[in-house]
């Protein structure tokens, strides 16, 4: 079937590819935010325990190679915070002469930073390439869709056909409370795991001041309240196995099992799971609109600027 579209975009969040870009991205990452400058090293050290490469980089180029088998349009990709960036692929798009493209958020939900933010972003790198800047037009989030879904799901049964007795626990990314309150992606989260089967949801990652309300439980918090056994933690909130399921889950939730004796078991991402990218296939090959269903994500479509 012939895409309405000219090109796909994979719009993501990037990540440092050695030591010395560690601190540039972070601060890239927390410009604007009143975050203490002690807490951007302790980030940063969790990215030099990887050898100051961030996963996700290569998690987009195997995602991108994946697609251009199954999807006949060119594919581009734009980060928010570290090469390529957004307003260079952007302008890319404009010299090779493309219009109107597709863009796929490397987040399956509803929230600022998860949505908004990188409709945001667009808008601003429109706005920079200036005349000629095509129109994006954003896959709906997709959250609930079986794609997303069922590869979690039968890892899940795999899991628990070895370990009967486990107890399934759902982990996404916190985000500050006031952030939830405007948007569904809590509610979101909580679909998504009815959907893969029983469990309880936690949250990992969090980032904000020691006083504003966040999310919670931590994964960590809920494992100390936990005795002796087996978990199976299940990283619901993220589509591949980036820094924060590395270091955040494979890391320090592990620690924390390690030392309350539990044993852990972490199912792998979507990443490029078929089931995935037959679902991004489709949703290139059967446009939808842009469906933003939270009040954060509720800014006007983005459109290919005035002076194009």
């Amino acid at each position: 079937m012939t895409s309405p579209y000219q090109a796909l975009l994979i719009v993501s969040f990037g990540g440092p590819e050695s030591r010395e870009d560690v601190i540039p991205f972070l601060e890239n990452v927390l410009r604007g935010r009143n975050v203490p400058r002690e807490r951007l090293l302790a980030v940063a050290e969790h990215y030099y325990h990887l050898g100051g490469r961030s996963p996700i980089n290569d998690q987009n180029r195997a995602l991108i190679e994946a697609l251009r088998k199954e999807i006949a349009l060119p594919i581009y990709w734009g980060n928010r915070n570290w090469h390529p960036m957004l307003p260079a692929t952007i302008r890319q798009m404009r010299d090779d002469g493309i219009q109107n493209a597709l863009a796929f958020f490397t987040s399956a939900y509803s929230s600022y930073s998860g949505c908004r933010q990188y409709r945001e972003d667009i808008a601003r790198a429109q706005a920079e390439v200036g005349e000629g800047a095509p129109g994006i037009t954003k896959i709906p989030q997709f959250y609930n869709n079986p794609g997303f879904l069922n590869p979690m799901r039968d890892r899940v049964t795999e899991a628990l056909a070895e370990w009967p007795d486990a107890e399934v626990v759902y982990t996404a990314h916190s985000i500050p409370q006031s952030m939830a309150d405007t948007s569904r992606y809590v509610a979101q989260l909580e679909e998504a795991c009815n959907l893969i089967g029983p469990g309880t949801l936690v949250y990992q990652s969090r980032s904000g001041a020691p006083g504003q309300p966040w999310l919670e439980p931590d994964i960590n918090d809920w494992l100390r309240s936990k005795r002796p056994g087996k978990v199976i933690i299940v990283p619901v909130g993220f589509i591949s196995d980036h820094m924060e399921v590395l270091y955040d889950l494979d890391t320090e939730a592990r620690e924390t099992c390690h030392e309350l004796g539990i044993e852990m078991r972490r199912i792998p991402t979507v990443g490029t799971d078929p089931q995935f990218i037959a679902m991004i296939r489709d949703y290139v090959e059967h446009p939808q609109p842009p469906i933003c269903t939270a009040t954060c994500c509720a800014a006007p479509p983005v459109r290919k600027p005035a002076s194009a």
